[in-house]
């Protein structure tokens, strides 16, 4: 560390308080030798206060010295710098009179000073260390000073450090307070930031969306009408024709052509989803009982279901789609080899309880770096040509509308899982009080505003909707306040028997 860095370090960790003790020191010393110059006390006496000035300018010296090398100890060290101080007045008394000098005026300075520096129980014992030194210095000559006058200059000791000591603790707690304050205002503004990134990042999307919706709409109109006609022409022509292989072409590609518009479609517009209480299990059963894409493949599935079936909100075809999606993708990434586990569990999270479902392979996995954009719109490992990219976008499209989650665990060479997270919310929460209610902010009657939460998870909104939501920006009331931690409601739903009194009273 070279100079300047090291004197950047020294002024990043002092405070102006220090700043200020280093010019009253210089003012003592100044001061004393300017009086010691004009004063009219004996030469022994003068020759005895430079020698005590000497060495007063030595350990301040010293004490700097070691400031400057560890200024992060600046407290500690002027502990050690006022042991030398009080021997310095201590010395200053002694060699100019005892009780009779007036420099125990020294006293009163350090006891202010480092009262306001430390506090009120510092400020206690340094007047009581003073009043010692003081009797010491003045060599307990009581003939000089009267009892009485000595108790009266040390009550002014203790009458000073306590006022400054409050004061001093009192400004401590502010500035913490301050320091408290500003330090939440940063986290509120790097989270309002986030959620404005979000924000147009949402709206960025949606402008897509809709100009993608249009044309994919204009396009699909004629493409069904050459695909329809296409069909109708291969009807008349004869087997093994040139005629009859560009037919089976043009079909063949206006079939992948409409469902790259279909999932163009159903991405950018929705699904419409329609939510009723459904098992996971029921769903999955369901599916694999018709799912045509596993009956051409020599895949084993392997089913584990949690003991107890729980019911969420879901959509059955929604979930299905998503189901047939993530398969799809497994089925690529294992070459048609190793089973695919289709799991169901229960998973607490954000203080709420999740049903979850597990789509397991054994396939190729996920590099790690790619794992963060595997559900952006368009992204792709497979060949031109073999898919659209939308297949993981829409599943999170669909999750993101349950008010749910989608998470991914991967590893090279091992396989990847697909965990489908539906909040859980009960029967008897359903009869409960929701935030909306105890909150009282109006959403059940503003039919302007959206919410992610209401009606059906209001009793778990900071998860759905709130700061722990984990998905888009959804709903004028998402993320109302920085901190769902903050909310009354979350407190109290969060806070054991005392707070689900609180919410019984409401």
């Amino acid at each position: 560390m070279d100079l300047s860095q090291k004197i950047d370090s020294v002024k990043k960790n002092l405070e102006p308080t220090d700043f200020g003790f280093f010019l009253l020191r210089s003012i003592v010393l100044v001061g004393g030798l300017g009086w010691l110059s004009f004063s009219t006390i004996p030469p022994e006496e003068s020759i005895a206060v430079l020698k005590i000035y000497f060495y007063y300018l030595f350990y301040t010296l010293f004490l700097y010295g070691l400031i400057f090398l560890w200024p992060w100890k600046v407290r500690r060290l002027y502990v050690i710098g006022l042991l030398f101080d009080l021997l310095f007045v201590f010395l200053l008394v002694s060699a100019t009179g005892g009780f009779y000098s007036d420099f125990y005026l020294g006293f009163y300075l350090l006891t202010a000073l480092h009262t306001f520096y430390y506090g009120l129980n510092y400020g206690i014992v340094l007047a009581f260390a003073s009043s010692l030194v003081y009797l010491f210095g003045g060599k307990m000559d009581f003939e000089v000073l009267q009892w009485t006058d000595f108790m009266l200059r040390i009550s002014f000791l203790f009458l000073m450090a306590v006022p400054l000591g409050i004061l001093s603790d009192k400004l401590k707690k502010d500035k913490m307070q301050i320091e408290a304050l500003n330090r939440e205002l940063e986290k509120s503004m790097a989270s309002l930031r986030q959620t404005q990134k979000r924000l147009v990042e949402v709206e960025k999307f949606s402008a897509l969306g809709r100009l993608t919706a249009d044309v994919a709409h204009e396009i699909r109109n004629p493409l069904t009408s050459i695909g329809g006609f296409a069909r109708r022409l291969r009807e008349n022509l004869a087997d093994g024709s040139k005629e009859r292989i560009y037919a089976d072409l043009i079909v063949t590609e206006s079939i992948k052509l409409e469902q790259t518009l279909r999932d163009v479609l159903i991405f950018s517009r929705g699904a419409g989803i329609q939510c009723v209480l459904l098992t996971a299990e029921s769903v999955i059963d369901e599916y694999l009982d018709v799912a045509v894409i596993l009956k051409s493949t020599d895949v084993s599935i392997k089913k584990e279901y949690g003991a107890a079936p729980l019911k969420a909100l879901i959509d059955k075809e929604q979930l299905k789609q998503v189901l047939n999606n993530l398969i799809i993708n497994a089925l690529d990434a294992m070459s048609g080899q190793g089973p695919i586990t289709l799991r169901t569990r229960i998973e607490r999270l954000n203080e709420i309880q999740y049903i979850v479902i597990d789509v397991e392979d054994t396939g190729s996995g996920i590099p790690d770096d790619k794992l963060g954009i595997i559900f952006e719109p368009f992204y792709s490992t497979k060949s031109i040509g073999a898919g659209t990219g939308l297949g993981l976008a829409i599943c999170k499209k669909i999750m993101d509308e349950h008010n749910g989650l989608i998470k991914v665990r991967s590893k090279l060479n091992e396989g990847s899982t697909f965990s489908l997270y539906f909040p859980l919310q009960s029967e008897e929460d359903k009869d409960k009080i929701k935030c909306w209610q105890f909150m009282e902010c109006g959403i059940e009657s503003d039919s302007e505003m959206t919410c992610g939460a209401y009606p059906d998870f209001g009793r778990m909104c900071w998860a759905v909707a709130g700061t722990f939501c984990e998905k888009k920006v959804q709903g004028k009331y998402a993320q109302k306040i920085t901190d769902c931690s903050k909310c009354d409601f979350f407190r109290a739903l969060t806070a054991g028997k005392s707070g689900q009194a609180r919410l019984l009273k409401s």
